[in-house]
Order: C-alpha cells, then structure tokens, then sequence
C-alpha cells in the first residue's frame, strides 16, 4: 500500500471524515484489522479563509505547495487535499512535486458518467460554483452542471462557513439546503453533487430526491484505489 499524504483542517470538520472514510474503506477493502497508511498535515483554516475571502489565492498557493512539500519529504506517495474549494489551486500546489495529486473534480466527474448521467446540480462554497475551476473539470468530462441562483448560492455559502465549518448542524439549515437541492432538481439536474466536503452533513441519499454524488466518499475510493495499485 503507497503512503497517503492528506492536507487537510480545510476544515478540520471534513478532515476528521476523510480519516473516517479512508479508515472505512481500506477495512471493507482489506479486512481484518487493516487501515490506511497515511500522513496527516492539518493547518489552521482560520487565517486561510481570510485569505480566500480577500481574493489572496497568489499566497495560498504558495502555502499550500510548501505543505504538499512537507509531505513528500516526510514520505507521502500520493496526495489527497481535503477540500473542493482549495482545488483551485491544484496546479500551483503542485508546481515542483514528484508524486500525483489524486484530483476530487476528476474523480466525481468519473463516478457522475460511470452512472450514466449528465447533468449534476453542484452545492459547494461560492468560489466553487461562481468560480470556473472547478465547472471546468465537469465540462471536460462531457458534463453539464448546474448551479444554484444567486440567493440560493449566498445561502449555501453562508451555512458552510458559519455553522457547518464550526461543526454547527442545526435544523433549519438542513430544510434550506433540501430546498435548494429541489431546485436544482425543478431546474433540470439529474443528479447532485456534494462539492463542499463539509455539505455531507446535511444532506445524502436519505433526504435529496435524485443521485448523490458526496465528494468526500467519491475522493477517498480513488486514493484508496491509487494507494492500492501497482
């Protein structure tokens, strides 16, 4: 099994699932008492997020190559980043590191055509759905995503960074995030991505009328296959 280096704390909410997935998996994998061989490195998500809010993306790319460094030193043979939005900056993290990145847009945009359908709805933060980085990945794909409205979107980014970032779940957010996923289902998706690893919280299978594809799960079975290859 290769090491997998995970950056993560982006938040350190959906940090803390990815441990648990891949911890999952590699046990329903392997069996018996078998679990994945990874290093850690976890920032302080506080000063990022004041970054991202200012547009400083120049300096978090900078930030992030160094940890993705500090990770191929300490032995990682694959890199898993812990976060859709940070994906932004998957090229310049990478600038100068031997070892692949395993990418979470590719990777849901694979598991959304292997299911045969085309046209996912996408719930994440606002640089996510505003932005193109990640619109970009589902199109080359042959992918026709659809985003929220304007409001909708204001929404969904505010209940991600103030509650669901601070491990705060709350009834009425739930309600607004179904809402919005019915929309989007009214609006013509066939299907939903979860592109916040932190949207999981409040939504799955069990509350949103069409196909959920949830990041975090999509992005773990494809480090855990890269780690188990070869």
């Amino acid at each position: 099994m290769k090491t997998i280096g995970i950056l993560g704390g982006m938040s350190a909410t959906s940090t803390q699932v990815y441990y648990h997935s891949l911890c999952e998996l590699t046990r329903e994998t392997l069996g018996g008492l078998h679990s994945p061989d990874l290093i850690l490195r976890s920032v302080d998500f506080a000063p990022i997020a004041a970054a991202q809010a200012k547009g400083d993306w120049q300096a978090l790319g900078q930030q992030l190559n160094h940890e993705v460094r500090r990770l191929e030193r300490a032995g990682a043979e694959l890199i898993v980043l812990a976060t859709n939005t940070m994906h932004k900056l998957a090229e310049p993290m990478m600038t100068g590191v031997s070892i692949p990145l395993i990418h979470i847009a590719e990777a849901t945009a694979k598991a959304i055509v292997a299911a045969g359908l085309h046209r996912p709805g996408l719930m994440a933060t606002a640089f996510t759905m505003e932005q193109s980085f990640y619109t970009d990945t589902l199109r080359a794909a042959g992918l026709s995503p659809l985003i929220p409205g304007v409001q909708d979107r204001a929404e969904v980014h505010r209940i991600i960074y103030e509650e669901l970032c601070r491990d705060v779940i709350t009834a009425p957010s739930r309600a607004a995030f179904e809402g919005v996923a019915n929309r989007l289902a009214d609006a013509g998706a066939d299907s939903l991505i979860l592109g916040c690893t932190e949207v999981g919280l409040l939504l799955g299978p069990h509350n949103v009328a069409i196909p959920v594809f949830d990041t975090v799960e999509i992005h773990c079975r494809a480090a855990l296959a890269a780690a188990l290859a070869g």
